[in-house]
């Protein structure tokens, strides 16, 4: 495990430590060709530049996101924000359904929406106008 994301998971209280360290290898292990590391001070794992999963301490959960998971298809997963990202939340370790993880991590290999180059995409399309 990055040791970034090791010492996030050990800033947090026992119940939401176990839930993160649970994430963090079911991630690593699905996972092995992304990047992790701490970005906008949470755990995030990258696939070629592109943010792909992450998690986060909320008040009173914590929130796995997908970025690109209203592609998914996955009922389970619930609309995060305006893009495309759906996340799911957990107050107790044992909410992880480690198969309904992997084969979220296993889309989120196929799944992927261009974020790292959104921003430049964007500036192309409003100068072709």
């Amino acid at each position: 495990m990055n040791p970034e994301i090791a010492a996030y998971n050990e800033q947090q209280t026992e119940v939401e430590k176990e839930i993160c360290s649970l994430l963090a290898t079911e991630i690593d292990v699905n996972l092995p060709e992304a990047e992790s590391k701490i970005w906008h001070a949470h755990p995030v794992w990258f696939i070629d530049g592109n943010p792909i999963v992450g998690y986060s301490k909320l008040k009173s959960c914590i929130r796995l996101l997908f970025w690109s998971g209203q592609s998914f298809e996955e009922e389970k997963l619930q609309k995060e924000g305006k893009f495309k990202a759906a996340e799911m939340r957990y107050t107790e370790v044992s909410q992880i359904n480690t198969e309904d993880l992997a084969r979220w991590l296993d889309k989120s290999k196929n799944i992927q929406w261009d974020y790292k180059n959104i921003v430049k995409q964007k500036g192309i399309l409003e100068r072709l106008k």
